[in-house]
């Protein structure tokens, strides 16, 4: 499953598209990446520092694994070195030419999803359950900086982790080692790789008590954000789950 999967027949130069590609897409998730970086490096040093997104420090563990004291510069490079060749072989395709107001309208569109997320997850939730959970982004001891930080890391890297590199894993496994076809493995794929994700909130020290409702709230937000990847690509799903996770930050659950 790359970053801009590809599903909607437009014109390749139409918002809908353009801002699904690479050259789009992972331009206007660099900023939130160099956001939550900074604040990472600012607060390494505060009593709380040295906390940084759960999905952030998975990968950084592998690649600790793999190169040892270098694993996080060795991340690093391959981050950015991947995303700079994905869009520069966009643009050898579709020009060099940037449109501004693209990025405008897609940080609208996040805004608004993001805005929207809430009220359509909680509402499926509390069919399915008859309650609305209160969920907290972050132990109230953590700092309110820090937990920004977390929100911030919490788009850009759940978002890579349990959509781009999770849910593709699970799917290409599905075909290859149970034969089974495009759409069915796809479909496994998403289910279990919500189910993962949700889980994911409960493990370690930072890890919430494990509820049936917040459980399902947060599994059902994992299959609405791999909805919401496939529809709308990688960079647009990151600025939606951070501004929701911002704006849970602001009024104060």
């Amino acid at each position: 499953m790359p970053l801009a999967p590809r599903i909607i027949s437009d014109s390749p130069n139409s918002y809908w598209q353009a801002s699904r590609a690479h050259r789009y897409s992972l331009l206007f998730a660099l900023p939130l990446l160099m956001l939550y970086e900074l604040l990472a490096a600012l607060l390494s040093r505060d009593p709380s520092g040295g906390v940084r997104n759960g999905a952030d420090v998975l990968i950084r563990s592998v690649f600790i694994l793999i190169a040892g004291s270098r694993g996080p510069l060795f991340f690093g490079v391959c981050l950015i070195g991947v995303g700079i060749w994905l869009i520069g072989r966009d643009m050898r395709s579709h020009g060099r030419k940037l449109r501004a107001v693209f990025f405008a309208r897609m940080a609208g569109e996040s805004v608004l999803l993001a805005l929207g997320f809430g009220i359509v997850v909680g509402t499926v939730t509390a069919q399915l359950l008859g309650v609305l959970p209160s969920l907290a982004i972050a132990p109230a001891e953590m700092g309110w900086w820090t937990t920004l930080m977390v929100s911030l890391g919490a788009g850009l890297y759940e978002e890579l982790f349990f959509r781009v590199l999770l849910v593709s894993a699970i799917a290409f496994a599905a075909r290859k080692v149970f034969s089974m076809r495009a759409l069915p493995a796809g479909a496994l794929a998403v289910v279990l790789g919500a189910v993962i994700f949700s889980a994911f909130h409960y493990i370690g020290a930072y890890g919430d008590d494990l509820e049936l409702q917040s459980f399902t709230f947060r599994m059902i937000g994992g299959l609405f954000f791999s909805a919401l990847y496939l529809l709308r690509g990688f960079g647009i799903t990151a600025w939606t789950h951070a501004l929701y996770d911002v704006f849970l930050l602001l009024s104060g659950q």
